[in-house]
């Protein structure tokens, strides 16, 4: 259970995250400044606009995946070229030298992506990749001539060990600057400093000194508490904001939650109403002492992009069958300030959640165990 007392103290908030999981979240519009400034610098400016690849493939894997499903989104039907993502380490065989291959990896160390950017380069396509400096990924990059973007050095609000969930603009802005400059979607500097000003704003609504009952994030938190998530976006870019949900609630609270799409997944969704998670009106009634405690319950949440019938009509099926849900919307001006605050908030919440509850939100020995196994 989560311990609302400690979400109001500052300095508990402090103590309970020794990593500085909060102090990177609200450093996010400074990430995205930093990383405009390197990625310019870098070189992305002198992609030829009049020189479009005929697609692009975005390789990434694992927390990076959120790079190429964002670009997908924002780029939209609208795209004048396909625009693929790809998870494995084989190259498909229709990318050629009129195509465009993006590689991003945070580490850029046994990347999956590195034999794919190396095939790309034997064939002739044009490479993009962002990592650290001196990875294998960046060495792999030059070697085939591709433009690298070094990932800029952390600044005083990054975690000890920066992941993509505390680092993810150090990616992502990059890869939407040169998509930018090729015409396949809308994201400047002007842009990207507007959303830069926009994270600021939201971090400042989300800080830890602000109480509970003003503070967005952490009145998520407590609505989650005690709950099987179920996070849903009703439009494309909320998709990614509610995949992207699912995945800090597990790296970060330690909560397992499902993500979809309205209107796709609307009747997987609300099947699951009728279920043994789901809450029944007369729920209310339970006596906890003479009843024992409950299990977890079902928690709707809803990341809303516009008013879609299918989330009106979600909402009002699970209110009838007694799930509670929590809706969230943001003010953000363009699809691209929308995912930036969705994913703010939400990132916020998970931390809060993990905090409040008593676990650490930058590291899980289940996951370092994983890792250890796998080299």
């Amino acid at each position: 259970m989560i311990d609302e007392a400690l979400l109001d103290d500052p300095a508990g908030l402090e103590a309970g995250d020794p990593l500085g999981v909060l102090r990177a979240l609200a450093g996010a519009g400074a990430q995205v400044r930093r990383a405009t400034d390197h990625a310019l610098e870098s070189g992305i400016a002198k992609l030829d606009p009049s020189d479009r690849p005929r697609a692009v493939l975005v390789a990434a894997r694992g927390g990076s995946e959120v790079v190429a499903d964002a670009v997908t989104a924002l780029a939209g039907a609208a795209s004048p070229v396909p625009i693929i993502s790809r998870t494995g380490d084989v190259l498909p065989g229709w990318v050629g030298p009129l195509d465009m291959v993006v590689s991003v990896s945070l580490s850029g160390s046994q990347s999956p992506a590195i034999p794919v950017v190396a095939e790309a380069g034997r064939r002739g396509a044009r490479v993009l990749t962002v990592s650290r400096e001196g990875s294998a990924l960046a060495r792999v990059s030059q070697q085939v001539r591709g433009l690298h973007v070094e990932t800029p050095s952390p600044g005083r609000d990054a975690v000890a060990v920066p992941t993509t969930r505390t680092a993810l603009w150090s990616l992502l802005t990059p890869v939407l600057l040169a998509f930018d400059r090729l015409g396949l979607l809308s994201a400047g500097p002007s842009e990207l400093t507007a959303l830069a000003d926009a994270l600021d704003e939201e971090a400042r609504e989300n800080r830890p000194s602000s109480d509970t009952f003003v503070n967005p994030a952490k009145t998520l938190a407590v609505e989650l508490d005690g709950s099987v998530p179920v996070v849903l976006g009703d439009g494309p870019v909320s998709a990614v904001a509610a995949r992207r949900a699912a995945t800090v609630l597990a790296r970060s609270a330690r909560v397992p939650a499902l993500a979809g799409t309205l209107p796709d997944d609307a009747g997987d969704v609300v099947a699951t109403f009728g279920g043994p998670f789901a809450t029944t009106p007369d729920d209310v009634f339970a006596d906890p002492f003479l009843d024992g405690p409950g299990g977890p319950k079902l928690r709707l949440m809803l990341l809303r992009e516009h008013e879609a019938p299918a989330s009106s009509a979600v909402v009002s099926i699970a209110e009838r069958a007694g799930v509670r849900v929590s809706q969230v919307s943001v003010d953000g001006e363009t699809p691209l300030q929308r995912l930036g605050l969705l994913i703010a908030r939400t990132d916020f919440a998970a931390t809060y959640l993990a905090l409040g509850s008593g676990t650490d939100p930058g590291s899980s020995p289940h996951v370092a165990d994983l890792r250890d196994s796998l080299r």
